[in-house]
């Protein structure tokens, strides 16, 4: 099952069929997905609170272009932002993320890399 929320740069026919979140349980682990996240040290305006009213073990966001993982300990959960494989974007090397969920773990994450 594919899951995809839209980006800022999305047209509208991207945003008619994709939401800005997705939040969802998969193998037991509760996942959020969307574009503008921030980071551990620094999330967007009204992230925080959201985890604070509904927890999330997994927060995947992008927007920044640049490569992240790590586990925030504050908010208890797996942050990733994979980067970015597209062409547009100031980015000098694409990338992505590949990982297993399963039975309420995330594991064996992998950071592809594509070159320029």
């Amino acid at each position: 099952m594919l899951r995809a929320v839209y980006g800022n740069i999305d047209d509208s026919a991207t945003k008619s069929r994709f939401p800005e979140h997705q939040r969802f349980i998969c193998e037991g682990v509760r996942v959020w997905i969307t574009h503008i996240g921030g980071h551990p040290a620094r999330y967007a305006p009204g992230i925080t609170k959201r985890f604070k009213e509904s927890p999330v073990d997994l927060f995947i966001c992008g927007h920044s272009h640049i490569l992240k993982a790590g586990y925030d300990k504050k908010n208890q959960l797996l942050h990733l932002n994979p980067g970015a494989a597209g062409n547009h974007g100031w980015h000098t090397v694409r990338t992505m993320m590949r990982f297993e969920v399963s039975q309420g773990k995330v594991e064996n994450l992998e950071v592809i890399e594509f070159g320029r």
